[in-house]
C-alpha cells in the first residue's frame, strides 16, 4: 500500500483516506506535532541565511514589538537570484537603480561563535557538553517573518497539501559544523495538519501582494529612505468600506497600488 507521506495530490490524499481504515489511518500518525528537533538546535538555518522578508512582516513585528523599520529591516543585494529564489520580490532604489535587493532581516554577530553571523533576533545559549554546538531559539518567535514559519515545507502545485522539503545537510559551502542545518529527518508528525496549510496560503498570498507592490515601487524606484513611508502607506489602505459602487458593480473592494505609489 502506498505511503501516505509519499502523496503529493490532493487526489491521491482522498484516494487514500477512502481506501484505508480509519484505523490504520491513525496508526499511521499516531501523536501530533513535535517540532521538538528545534528545541536542542544550534539553528543552522538562523545563521545560514539571511532571512527573507514580505511587507506583512514588516508591519507585523512592527507592531507586536515596537520596533521602527530600521531596527530590524535591511535591504540585501541580490545580482543573481540567491536570496530572492523566485519567491521574494526585487526592489530598486534611485541610488542604486541598476542593483537588485531583497528585504531582509538584519543579520548580527555570534557571541557563541565569533566571526560567524546569525539573525538578529536568534537567542544564543552557551556551548555545553550535551550541546557542543550550543542551542538557540527564535527571540521573536510568535511574530517571526512568514519564510521561517514555513520551513521546511512548501505548498503541493494545488495549494492544497503541505510539502515536505529535503533539508541539505549544511546551510553554507563550509566545513564549519556552525552551518548544519537540520539534525535528523523532519516526518510528518513534526506538522500540525492545520497550520502547517494556513501558514504556506498566507506566506504564497502576503509575497504575491509584496511583489505587487515591488511592481509599483520599481516603476519610478525612490530612496531608501522613503521606502517604510512607502509600505505603511500601502498596507494602511488593504481594509476600506465597501460602497455603493461597489455593490453596484458586484465588485469587492480592492487595494489601490497606483495610488499608494
Amino acid at each position: 500500500m502506498v505511503s501516505i507521506i509519499s502523496i503529493t495530490t490532493f487526489e491521491g490524499w482522498l484516494d487514500f483516506l477512502v481506501s484505508t481504515s480509519l484505523a490504520e489511518a491513525l496508526a499511521k500518525n499516531p501523536k501530533g506535532p513535535s517540532m521538538s528537533m528545534c528545541d536542542s538546535c544550534h539553528a543552522g538555518c538562523c545563521r545560514s541565511y539571511a532571512v527573507p522578508i514580505s511587507g506583512a512582516d514588516i508591519i507585523r513585528i512592527t507592531s507586536d514589538l515596537g520596533l521602527s523599520f530600521w531596527d530590524f529591516v535591511c535591504r540585501w543585494e541580490d545580482p543573481d537570484g540567491e536570496i530572492a529564489q523566485k519567491y521574494a520580490p526585487h526592489f530598486h532604489f534611485e541610488d542604486e537603480p541598476e542593483m537588485p535587493f531583497v528585504m531582509c532581516l538584519i543579520r548580527g554577530e555570534s557571541q557563541t561563535w565569533p566571526g560567524t553571523g546569525k539573525c538578529m533576533f536568534l537567542e544564543e545559549s552557551p556551548v555545553t557538553k550535551e550541546h557542543p554546538l550550543g542551542t538557540a531559539s527564535c527571540g521573536i518567535y510568535s511574530s517571526r517573518p512568514a519564510a521561517c514559519r514555513a520551513f521546511p515545507t512548501k505548498l503541493n502545485p494545488s495549494s492544497e497539501l503541505a510539502i515536505i522539503c529535503d533539508v541539505p545537510d549544511r546551510g553554507r559551502p563550509s566545513t564549519d559544523p556552525i552551518y548544519e542545518l537540520c539534525p535528523g529527518p523532519w516526518e510528518k508528525e513534526d506538522f500540525d495538519a492545520i497550520h502547517t496549510v494556513q501558514d504556506l496560503i498566507v506566506a504564497e498570498y502576503e509575497m504575491q501582494f509584496f511583489n505587487r507592490i515591488a511592481s509599483a515601487w520599481n516603476r519610478q524606484p525612490g530612496p531608501f529612505s522613503a521606502f517604510p513611508d512607502f509600505v505603511n502607506t500601502v498596507y494602511s489602505q488593504r481594509i476600506r468600506k465597501q460602497t455603493a459602487e461597489d455593490v453596484a458593480r458586484n465588485d469587492r473592494p480592492d487595494s489601490d497600488l497606483k495610488r499608494a505609489a
